[in-house]
């Protein structure tokens, strides 16, 4: 039931996190323009790489070693005070780096110099910690205020253009805010160095275990970002714009399945520390073929109204944005997949080699594909590259890992959910090309696709509905 609670809790966060970009977007996509929304995701997407060195492997590696040492409070302090450490040296440099930069190629340099603040903000990022305590109430209510915040801001100060800059600093500033927030609790939660003389504090150890997972990182943050970046230099922020609106909304709606990685990554650290081997494996089955059910159904539904959905939602300029939304539902499932393979499997048993290498092999393809498909096909080669990326990455993990899990064992089951996702994408899909579209008409979209879809795992009887009636029995009896 913790784990469902939490579950349910990092869920509630991912769905505000998806509802108020659904209100935020089509007034920005109209105030700030085509131009506006691609200098943003140009820069934005610059200023990710040295976030990118800021943060190091801090996250996923804090998360790992609070969960192994939740008990004892002297490990905790000396595990966060080295981790910290860490990042502080690595954002000043990061800082530094970054404004040698923009002040030898001074274009956008205005609007880079308010993207600094998001490498800044990094700085004090400890979300990790209460992760790795499984801990998520706090950082979730933190957040969820300061998001409504900073939405209310977006709609007061953001009336045009010009008001880029002002867009940029209220999003970055709120970061910086958030993380701030969650300093006060440390007090309680761990020793200061100067209240505890004999804490060990092994900068070289947790320097070399965060340098470990900086490689996946820095890949997963590449070829997430190269596409963008490319863009933007190849063809032209425009481009990138349309990819950002596309990718934004794919990535938002993963958040349901990313949230599962979340919770589950420091419970199954935990069990890990306690030699739980078998019980670990019959999880990630049944994690695995729960991930690709919420996955295949998010995909399809989201390929079913895309045409229609980009223009109603980001403006008439931005109706290409259907065309390559529906293309990438693609990589939803295999994102997933490679959640499972990946965060809640290779990440919680120290099976770092392979973790990290199928990121670096993965983004040497982005890379390769990126330089070639973008000149050609501009913004469908990005997601074209970004499909084949996590093939590789997907193949790769799973190359490693078929030693404990047969092929048949993952995908039992899955044709179930892919019946029933087409089943809801053609129903869907004549819905969204008969009708005009209006709010009602998305609403009834939506409706429609949970409806059917839901009701193909009941006759079916999928794992996922098999867990959801579970727990609803659970519930009542209790």
């Amino acid at each position: 039931m913790r784990i469902l609670k939490n579950y349910l809790l990092n869920s509630s966060y991912k769905i505000l996190i998806i509802f108020l970009p659904l209100i935020t977007s089509p007034y920005l996509s109209r105030v700030l323009g085509v131009d506006g929304i691609g200098i943003n995701t140009f820069t934005s997407s610059f200023t990710q790489y040295f976030i990118l060195l800021a943060v190091l492997g801090t996250s996923s590696y804090g998360i790992r070693e609070i969960a192994s040492c939740q008990q004892d409070k002297k490990k905790r302090s000396e595990a966060f005070w080295g981790i910290t450490f860490i990042s502080w040296i690595a954002s000043i440099v990061a800082l530094i780096l970054f404004f040698l930069v923009i002040i030898i190629n001074n274009k956008y340099q205005e609007i880079f110099i308010w993207q600094s603040i998001a490498i800044f903000a990094s700085m004090f990022d400890i979300s990790w910690y209460f992760f790795g305590l499984e801990k998520f109430k706090i950082t979730v209510i933190r957040n969820t205020i300061i998001k409504f915040l900073s939405v209310f801001a977006i709609f007061v100060f953001v009336k045009n253009y010009n008001d880029l800059a002002i867009y940029i600093i209220i999003l970055n500033v709120s970061s910086l805010i958030s993380n701030l927030s969650l300093w006060p609790y440390m007090i309680n939660e761990i020793y200061f160095p100067n209240k505890l003389k004999n804490m060990k504090i092994q900068l070289n150890k947790h320097f070399k275990n965060t340098l470990v997972l900086f490689l996946p990182t820095v890949a997963l943050t590449i070829y997430s970002m190269s596409g963008r970046t490319f863009l933007g230099i190849f063809t032209s922020v425009v481009q990138a714009g349309f990819f950002n609106q596309s990718d934004t909304l794919i990535i938002m709606s993963l958040s349901l399945v990313e949230s599962i990685s979340v919770v589950m990554m420091p419970y199954i650290t935990r069990l890990f520390s306690l030699s739980e081997n078998e019980k670990i494996k019959k999880m990630i089955i049944k994690l695995f073929n729960i991930n690709t059910g919420v996955a295949l159904g998010i995909a399809f539904g989201i390929a079913g109204i895309s045409l229609q959905f980009a223009p109603f939602f980001f403006g008439k300029d931005f109706t290409k944005v259907g065309e390559v939304m529906m293309l990438e539902t693609i990589v939803v499932p295999l994102i997933a997949w490679r959640g499972v393979l990946g965060t809640q499997y290779l990440l919680p048993l120290n099976k770092l080699k392979i973790y990290s290498t199928s990121f670096v092999i993965g983004v040497i393809f982005n890379l390769v594909f990126n330089l070639s498909l973008i000149p050609l096909f501009g913004v469908f080669g990005a997601v074209y590259s970004l499909i084949i990326t996590e093939t590789v990455i997907v193949f790769y993990q799973y190359n490693g890992v078929k030693k404990d899990f047969k092929l048949f064992e993952l995908f039992l089951g899955v044709w179930k959910y892919f019946v029933s996702g087409l089943v809801m994408f053609s129903c869907v899909f004549l819905m969204n090309q008969t009708f005009k579209m209006t709010i009602l008409q998305l609403l009834l979209q939506i409706f429609s696709g949970v409806v059917i879809y839901s009701l193909m795992n009941y006759f079916l009887k999928t794992q996922l509905w098999l867990m959801f009636n579970t727990l609803i029995k659970r519930n009542i009896i209790r």
